[in-house]
C-alpha cells in the first residue's frame, strides 16, 4: 500500500481576500488603499508560476507574501535570520510591515496584538527563541488568537549549535503550560516549506489555534529548486484576517460582546473552557492530519521519520528495496495532531513487522510512536542522532546490520 494523505489548501470562505494585487495597486476589497511601485525584481515573481533556486529562509518569506501575510514581528536568532532579512527587504515593495522587537517574548505578544486588530501576522525563531516564545504561544492557545510561527530548529540544549537538529519537536508540539492545542507541520523540502507555510496561514485563521511550520537549520540554509506560485492559480482560496476586537457596532446592542479571556477566577471556569477547546481540537484533527505511508503485507521493516530526515529515510527505502529487502516507510507530516491511527493501522496488521525510528533527536519522535502503538508487540529499533544529520547510507547500514535495540512499548 502506498498512500499519501495530504489535505488540500482549498478553503472556502464567504469573504474575498484581505488584500489583492492589481497592476501595482494594493487593494482591500475593491478599494485602492495604497499605490506601490513594484520593481521588476520583485513584482513579477508571483505573477505566474516560476521555478527558482533559493534558500529555505527565502522560500518562507515568499510563501508568507503569497499567503497575503500583513506583518512579521521578530528578533534575530540563527538559523532563521534570513527570513527576517528577506521579508523586511520585500515588505516595502508590497505594502507589508516588519517590526524587530527587543526580544522573542515581545515579538510573540506584538504578533498577537496585530492579529487582534485583523492583520495576518507571523514570526520566525529557533532554539532558545522558541523557548521564550512559549509564553505568547500559550496565550494564543488560551484565547484562540491565530498566528503562524516558523521554527528552524538548531542544536540544543541552550545555545549549543546554530546549525541543525530535530530537538524542538517536543517543545513545538507540546510546549507551554497547556494542552498543546496546536497544528504543527514538519516539512522535508523547500517546496513543502512554500506550500505548508501558505497552508499554515489558512489553518491558523480557519481554526484559530497556533499553527507552526517546523523546519530546521539544514532547510533554512540549503539552496534547492522550488516552484513559486500564487495560491489562486492552484485553486486555493485564502482565508482573510478579520478583527477579533473592536468590530463595527455597539457591543450588546448591535453585536455580541467580545470577551477573550486569559485568566479565570475558579478552576471550574477554566475546566469548562478547556472542555470547549479540546472538543474543537478533536473536531479539527481529522480535517488537518496528514501523513505518507508505503507498507504492504510483505513488509518486514518500516522506517519512521519526519522532516528532512524523512528524505533520507525515503532514499534508504529505495536503496534497500533495490537490494531485495522488504522495507516500508511512514512519515507524519503533521506531528501535532499526530497521525496515530494511520500508524497503528500500518503496523497492527503485521505483528512481525519491525520498526526503525530515525531522528536527529534522542527519542522525541520515538516517544510519540510508542504512545500511539501502546499495546502492540512489534519490536522497535532506533537510529537516534541528537543534533546531527542522518544520511540514507546510515539508515541502510542500520537495517542491514540488524543489530536491534528493542524498545518495549507496552502490552
Amino acid at each position: 500500500m502506498k498512500e499519501v494523505v495530504r489535505k488540500g489548501c482549498t478553503v472556502f470562505s464567504d469573504h474575498g481576500p484581505a488584500f489583492g494585487w492589481d497592476g501595482g495597486l494594493l487593494r482591500k476589497g475593491g478599494r485602492v488603499i495604497k499605490e506601490t511601485q513594484l520593481t521588476g525584481e520583485y513584482g513579477a515573481v508571483l505573477e505566474k508560476e516560476q521555478r527558482s533556486f533559493m534558500t529555505g529562509n527565502e522560500v518562507v518569506a515568499w510563501a508568507a507574501l503569497a499567503a497575503e501575510a500583513d506583518f512579521m514581528y521578530g528578533y534575530p536568532i540563527t538559523p532563521q535570520n534570513e527570513i527576517m532579512h528577506y521579508w523586511s527587504r520585500l515588505a516595502p515593495h508590497f505594502g507589508r510591515g516588519f517590526l524587530q522587537t527587543e526580544d522573542e517574548m515581545a515579538a510573540g505578544f506584538a504578533m498577537l496584538g496585530g492579529a487582534l486588530v485583523g492583520k495576518k501576522t507571523f514570526c520566525a525563531t529557533a532554539g532558545p527563541g522558541n523557548i521564550l516564545m512559549q509564553e505568547p504561544i500559550a496565550m494564543a492557545e488560551m484565547m484562540q488568537i491565530p498566528g503562524v510561527w516558523i521554527i528552524q530548529q538548531r542544536g540544543g540544549p541552550s545555545t549549543a549549535t546554530v546549525i541543525y537538529s530535530q530537538q524542538e519537536l517536543r517543545l513545538t508540539t507540546a510546549g507551554g503550560n497547556g494542552e498543546g492545542l496546536r497544528i504543527v507541520y514538519s516539512t522535508a523540502s523547500h517546496q513543502e516549506l512554500f506550500e505548508y507555510t501558505i497552508k499554515a496561514f489558512n489553518r491558523a485563521w480557519q481554526y484559530r489555534f497556533p499553527t507552526f511550520v517546523l523546519g530546521d537549520g539544514y532547510q533554512a540554509k540549503l539552496r534547492e529548486a522550488v516552484t513559486l506560485f500564487r495560491p489562486a492559480a492552484k485553486g486555493w482560496t485564502l482565508i482573510p484576517a478579520e478583527p477579533l476586537v473592536r468590530g463595527p457596532g455597539i457591543p450588546a446592542l448591535d453585536r455580541e460582546p467580545v470577551h477573550l479571556r486569559n485568566t479565570f477566577n475558579i478552576e471550574e471556569e477554566l475546566y469548562a473552557r478547556l472542555e470547549e477547546q479540546l472538543a474543537a481540537y478533536e473536531r479539527l484533527t481529522p480535517e488537518v492530519v496528514e501523513w505518507e505511508v508505503e507498507v504492504g503485507p510483505e513488509t518486514e521493516v518500516l522506517l519512521v521519520a519526519h522532516g528532512i530526515v524523512a528524505r533520507a529515510a525515503k532514499q534508504a527505502q529505495k536503496m534497500l528495496n533495490q537490494q531485495g529487502q522488504k522495507v516500508g516507510y511512514f512519515r507524519p507530516i503533521t506531528v501535532r495532531p499526530f497521525p496515530g491511527t494511520a500508524l497503528r493501522q500500518a503496523v497492527g496488521a503485521n505483528p512481525n513487522l519491525r520498526l526503525l525510528v530515525v531522528e536527529s533527536a534522542y527519542g522525541q519522535l520515538l516517544s510519540m510512536v510508542k504512545a500511539e502503538l501502546y499495546g502492540l508487540t512489534n519490536p522497535i529499533d532506533t537510529l537516534l542522532k541528537p543534533g546531527v544529520g542522518v544520511t540514507a547510507e546510515e539508515i541502510v547500514a542500520t537495517v542491514t546490520k540488524r543489530a536491534p535495540k528493542e524498545v518495549c512499548h507496552g502490552g
